[in-house]
Order: C-alpha cells, then sequence, then structure tokens
C-alpha cells in the first residue's frame, strides 16, 4: 500500500497532500485512514519496525513527527524547529507555544539527528 503521513493540518496544502494517491494509507497525529475507515492512535504510532510517528503538538494541535531508527542513530523529521538553527525560538504561527515547548524536549530525549521543518539535518547540541 501507499502510504501518506500528515505532519500537520493548519494548511490546505499540508492536509490534502494525500489526495494525490486517493488509496493511501493516512497517517496523522491521532489516527489512521484506510479505505474511509477511520481508528485512532496514541501517542506513538508505528508505521514498520524502527519508524513510527510521535505527536508532536504545538506547531498546530494536530502536530505530528517522523522518527527513524538508523545505524547511525534515531532520526526525527519533525515541525517543531523550522530549520537547522532551532529557529524561531517562539514560533509565531503556533498554536499552543507551551505544548510546543514540550513537544521539543520530547524530540530532543530521543533524537541523535533532526530534520527540521524548513531546514537542513542538525545533530542537538547535548548529542
Amino acid at each position: 500500500y501507499t502510504l501518506s503521513l500528515v505532519d500537520h493540518l493548519h494548511v490546505g496544502e499540508h492536509a490534502d497532500a494525500h489526495r494525490v494517491v486517493p488509496n493511501a494509507k493516512v497517517v496523522d497525529f491521532g489516527g489512521v485512514i484506510e479505505r474511509d475507515v477511520w481508528s485512532d492512535h496514541g501517542e506513538r504510532y508505528e508505521l514498520a519496525p524502527g519508524v513510527w510517528v510521535l505527536r508532536t503538538p504545538g506547531h498546530t494541535k494536530e502536530d505530528a513527527s517522523l522518527v527513524v531508527e538508523t545505524a547511525e542513530g534515531v532520526v526525527v523529521l519533525t515541525h517543531v524547529w523550522w530549520n537547522e538553527q532551532m529557529q524561531p525560538v517562539i514560533d509565531p504561527l503556533a498554536e499552543d507555544q507551551k505544548a510546543l515547548e514540550a513537544s521539543r524536549l520530547k524530540v530532543l530525549e530521543i533524537a541523535d539527528w533532526i530534520i527540521p521543518g524548513h531546514g537542513k539535518l542538525f545533530k542537538p547540541p547535548s548529542k
């Protein structure tokens, strides 16, 4: 099957991307839609061994990050930061800055590498 991950829902271009492949299994921050059937999932949803979706609200209430366990460490593709400078500190588009800060801590706890929403791969400062 084809898989479509919706990482956040506040802009139509993100939320509607799955329409390009209408028979895709669509996963977002809190559920899975497959063949018009919705099922909820929890804080973490495994897509395959070593690949999972993690709820990371803040930028929007519906943000999700993709976590991939590799031989080089855990890589997190996320929108909790926009770029490799870990900016902006205060997200001007955030729906919930406090939740965003909690999500950032959650990502930093597990990530050896981060790919931000609009930037390049980087290693977190504490790693």
